[in-house]
Formats: structure tokens, C-alpha cells, sequence
């Protein structure tokens, strides 16, 4: 993919980083992961997962009948980690950056973070 991952492909990378997961799955995992703040559409879900597929960060990994109905199941694959990994570092080392100018200015009771949380880097 180009340029940095939307937070929604982030959030479907991550939760298929621990096991492949079906459709509603990842649903439940994104809305829980982002504690609640993202709640996927089945429609922008395969939509998401379509184009992460043709891009080589998602793939198909099995189907089965449940209830009558067909889950197809989807796998993170090695690109996809890599990907998931290289927004990771990029997200850490912008929020810690922030973390230090909001502590350099006198702020960090708001965000949480201390120059000893930060390494004594702030």
C-alpha cells in the first residue's frame, strides 16, 4: 500500500495479526479494539478486505458452512504483518514525539506521560 494506513485497515490488520478471523469476527474485534469508537458495515468491511486482498496484505484462508451459511475466513499475510508493523513504529514514534513537546510545555498530567515514562526524553 502507499502512504499511511487509514484507521479502520489498521484496526482489520491487527485483528487478523493473532488468528484469521471471519467477516463478523473482525466486526466484533475492530469495535472492541478501538473500544467502541469504529463499528464496521459488513459493506465497508469486504469492501476493505477486497482491496487489501489485491494488495497482497490479506488473504483468503478457508470457508466453512455455519447455520447454513458460508463464513470465508481471511489470514494477515507476511506483507500484511510487515505493513502492520511499519504503521505501528510510524503511529509510536509520532505519539511519543507529541508525548515529549506536550511534556516540554508543562502539560503532561493531561496526556498521561512523564519525562520517566518517556525515557527522560521530553
Amino acid at each position: 500500500m502507499t502512504g499511511p494506513l487509514r484507521e479502520p485497515t489498521f484496526l482489520i490488520l491487527t485483528a487478523l495479526a493473532r488468528a484469521p478471523m471471519h467477516g463478523y469476527g473482525i466486526i466484533t474485534e475492530v469495535k472492541s479494539l478501538s473500544d467502541g469508537r469504529i463499528t464496521l458495515r459488513p459493506g465497508t468491511l469486504y469492501g476493505a478486505l477486497d482491496r487489501l486482498t489485491e494488495s497482497g496484505l490479506v488473504a483468503a484462508d478457508r470457508e466453512e458452512v455455519v447455520d447454513g451459511r458460508l463464513r470465508r475466513y481471511y489470514r494477515l499475510t507476511d506483507d500484511g504483518a510487515a505493513e502492520l508493523a511499519q504503521a505501528a513504529d510510524r503511529m509510536r514514534h509520532n505519539a511519543e514525539a507529541a508525548a515529549k513537546r506536550l511534556c516540554a510545555g508543562g502539560r503532561q498530567a493531561v496526556v498521561g506521560f512523564s519525562h520517566r515514562t518517556l525515557g527522560g526524553l521530553a
